[in-house]
């Protein structure tokens, strides 16, 4: 019983459905693919679902979503996008050196601190909504926007994985999003999942603030240029500037510091000064990384392409065909009486549902027992142990890059 054709035979058995008449083919795929890509990940970690997650890191990008499988084309349907790993431990490394690895948020920004940069003035109102130059001081500015950071940069704004979904849904899929011109991919992310890092503010003739923030969504041809906008309230009310976006109009230079021809919702006030608001990193090669939110963060932001290798679980991906193969053999009767549990309780054959529930668990525990005889097998490390390799003296250690 190795490939799904031996699955559904077996389910069928189960709930005594022997043809399509009663109950599809395609449902009980449906009912499969449920339990073995959303059930297993869920109810236990595996460790033939155990692996090594790598990317390279970009110059200046200090925020990374978890990846997601593209869609799948299912029978009669389609699988959408879900995240390709379950989550991730220790250990982890950039370009083979070991580094922290942090879940809690709290204690990663006490090492790494996010401290806004206020009250520096980057313009002057001339009693009109725009265009305005921008320049935050706190960055070198040079004339000629760069691609590749010069030691420090400003950190970007960022949209997670469900703005992520959420925008492939409307236009395709691009992480991180690469907005239109027209700036109408702006109010199709919902605000609470934009993280913006760079703002603009004044107040207005009528004593209200005026906001220009970075969307998280950037230019097609510059992915170092951030298209600016209007905050608005949740779930959709961000909004696109007035007059579009180009590579000069409309956009934040993450490396210069530099907003062009930025237009803003209403008018500033003539001479009332235009504060900018970031905050910035000197750049490197990333020492930790927090894992939060589906989102992976190193720091500091990297200043060119790093190997980022981290330990994750797999989540499975789903199966396409009935001729397809198990990716693990030995779990074959845990899938089938698991797909058959779950299309017993949704038709309420209770009486079935519970007789084969022990049989169920007894699976359950086979799979989970196979994982712990190799979670167990490796010896518990002391400070006597022989780790082998560079030894007590390795690189993890002695050098302090933990």
């Amino acid at each position: 019983m190795n490939i799904l054709d031996d699955i559904i035979t077996y389910i069928r058995r189960i709930i005594k459905t022997p043809s399509d008449e009663s109950i599809s083919t395609n449902l009980l795929i449906d009912y499969i693919n449920r339990f073995y890509t959303m059930d297993v990940s869920s109810r236990m970690n595996l460790f033939d679902l155990k692996t090594t997650y790598q990317f390279l890191t970009t110059p200046g990008v200090d925020q990374y979503n978890m990846p997601l499988y593209s869609v799948q084309q299912e029978p009669d349907q389609d699988i959408n996008y879900y995240p390709v790993y379950q989550g991730f431990e220790d250990p982890c490394f950039v370009n083979g050196i070991p580094v922290g690895f942090y879940t809690q948020r709290g204690l990663f920004n006490n090492i790494y601190p996010k401290y806004f940069q206020s009250n520096l003035i980057a313009g002057y109102g001339d009693g009109s909504g725009g265009p305005y130059t921008l320049s935050i001081p706190s960055i070198a500015n040079l004339s000629t926007p760069q691609n590749l950071p010069s030691g420090a940069a400003i950190m970007r704004g960022h949209v997670d994985i469900t703005g992520v979904i959420r925008y492939a849904d409307t236009f395709s899929f691009s992480d991180p999003p690469i907005g239109p011109v027209d700036g109408t991919s702006i109010p199709v992310i919902p605000t609470t999942s934009v993280e913006s890092a760079v703002y603009f503010t004044s107040t207005g003739s009528n004593g209200t603030n005026v906001v220009v923030a970075d969307s998280g969504q950037f230019l097609d041809s510059n992915q170092n240029l951030g298209l600016l906008m209007q905050p608005g309230q949740a779930p959709y009310g961000n909004l696109p500037l007035p007059n579009l976006y180009s590579d000069t109009q409309n956009v934040i230079n993450y490396f210069t510091g530099i907003a062009q021809n930025v237009y803003f919702p209403s008018s500033i006030p003539s001479g009332l000064p235009i504060y900018a608001q970031c905050y910035y990193y000197q750049l490197g090669i990333p020492r930790s990384i927090q894992y939060y939110n589906n989102v992976i963060t190193v720091r500091p932001p990297p200043n060119t392409q790093y190997v980022v290798e981290m330990t994750g679980y797999l989540s499975p991906a789903a199966f396409l065909s009935s001729s397809q193969g198990v990716s693990f053999a030995y779990m074959s009767e845990y899938i089938a009486r698991g797909a058959a549990r779950k299309l017993l309780s949704d038709t309420g054959d209770w009486e079935q549902f519970n007789q084969y529930e022990p049989l169920y668990r007894e699976q359950e525990q086979l799979v989970w027992a196979r994982s712990q005889r190799q979670f167990t097998s490796t010896r518990t490390q002391t400070v006597y142990s022989n780790r082998g390799g560079s030894g007590t003296f390795g690189i993890g250690n002695g050098l302090g890059l933990q």
